[in-house]
């Protein structure tokens, strides 16, 4: 097989992304962590719950919103449960699963660190955009997600997708079903 290099264009606009989205992510992560003492990822969990019916949603369907592995979903849901922030149910109609539910703690939780994390977000990336600027970026990263999910050809494996994965049995954590959910915050 041949190596398919990028040109000097792709990778500059690769380096780009890199650099970019690494900067964005710290400077989300610091915000949340210094004001609402929660990574990211524990503050898109509560989100993603905050936008559903009822503040619940089944741990598989969380973690394909979020786009992460089962294991990792259910380490951050134990810590969130463990702070009072949610909690787990049996799935009534599917047995071997279960369901996150958001809890008035980590509702107060969510709206307290809300109004920061949105400033970061918009002081971040999107005040650095055009309004064009803004609708390419949507555009481009709805394609790059449906080129992983199968969506142009059909033919991604779900073990490529990361909420199928199963963690090796080292990883250190357990495996459960789950999902996900937010509401008008990034």
């Amino acid at each position: 097989m041949t190596t398919r290099w990028l040109t000097p264009e792709e990778q500059r606009a690769w380096r780009a992304y890199v650099a970019g989205y690494l900067l964005v992510e710290d400077a989300i992560d610091r915000q949340l962590q210094q004001e609402a003492g929660m990574p990211h990822l524990y503050y898109s969990i509560l989100a993603n719950l905050s936008e559903t019916p009822e503040r619940r949603l089944r741990m598989t369907d969380l973690a394909e919103r979020l786009k992460i592995t089962r294991s990792r979903l259910t380490y951050a849901v134990t810590r969130l449960e463990k702070d009072g922030l949610l909690r787990r149910e049996d799935c009534r109609w599917d047995k071997r699963g279960s369901v996150a539910v958001l809890t008035d703690e980590g509702t107060a939780v969510l709206e307290n660190a809300a109004p920061g994390h949105v400033e970061t977000v918009r002081a971040a990336l999107f005040d650095r955009l055009t309004p064009e600027q803004v609708g390419q970026l949507e555009e481009i990263f709805t394609q790059v997600a449906r080129g992983f999910q199968g969506d142009d050809s059909g033919e991604v494996a779900p073990e490529d997708l990361p909420w199928r994965r199963r963690s090796s049995p080292c990883a250190g954590t357990s495996e459960a079903s789950g999902t996900s959910g937010t509401s008008g915050t990034a």
